[in-house]
């Protein structure tokens, strides 16, 4: 880590907001961590459920194509897969974790599917108040349990900085994956389900989100190139 954090890692920043032995306790010991992979897996299907449900578009849909269309089950997919990484080290320094060309997309794609997708879910409740803001026992869940729930998302991307690096290949990779998953979304209509017709406005604002959030993940992780030249060097 760099001049950011404090030395002890203990600290706060703007890069690392969370206390380093917060993301120790929780995705360095088994139970901890074996309880956050059981709650995504659930989130996961749950999300299905939701889209299937939802939108009975789904049945035209290629399976290939479902992580485009599923969005935040994508999101959620990827988080699993990036915090699955850290079981093999349980007990260990999360900040030790080692990195490769492949952990670095993988992290990296978890990172902004997340940030972005949570963000996302609540611009887009709110962009219609009238049809989804409310305190009636449907709206609970539909308004604010949705919203909250996505905006914990945000919660796990900070987490992944701490154990992943990127790269600039990565970050272009995540860029082109998340520009193409706009067009197919709103070049096709096949956006997640809303309970009203996606025009330009929510058109436009996803195509930022795509941007700040690769430009975010940028900004937050370490680079893997200064280690993997150190290394080579070594050899």
């Amino acid at each position: 880590m760099d001049d950011a954090t404090t030395e002890s890692g203990d600290g706060a920043s703007l890069r690392r907001p969370v206390p380093e032995r917060w993301v120790q306790y929780y995705l360095g010991n088994g139970p901890s961590l074996g309880w956050l992979l059981l709650v995504n897996a659930s989130a996961f299907f749950l999300g299905v459920s939701f889209y299937v449900h939802s939108d009975p578009s789904l049945a035209d849909v290629s399976s290939l194509l479902y992580p485009l269309f599923g969005d935040s089950p994508a999101a959620l997919a990827l988080a699993t897969l990036s915090f699955v990484t850290l079981a093999p080290r349980v007990g260990e320094r999360v900040t030790d974790a080692p990195t490769n060309g492949l952990l670095a997309v993988i992290h990296t794609l978890a990172f902004v599917w997340l940030v972005k997708y949570g963000v996302w879910t609540a611009v887009a409740l709110n962009l219609r108040p009238d049809l989804y803001f409310g305190f009636t026992p449907d709206l609970l869940w539909e308004y604010w349990g949705i919203m909250l729930t996505h905006l914990f998302f945000l919660v796990e991307a900070v987490a992944i900085p701490y154990y992943g690096k990127t790269t600039t290949g990565a970050l272009a990779l995540a860029l082109t994956l998340a520009l193409v998953n706009d067009v197919y979304d709103y070049g096709f209509g096949f956006y997640p389900p809303l309970r009203y017709e996606a025009g330009a406005l929510l058109a436009g604002i996803t195509v930022a989100l795509s941007f700040a959030s690769v430009a975010l993940a940028a900004w937050m992780f370490d680079r893997q190139e200064g280690a993997s030249a150190g290394a080579a060097a070594e050899r």
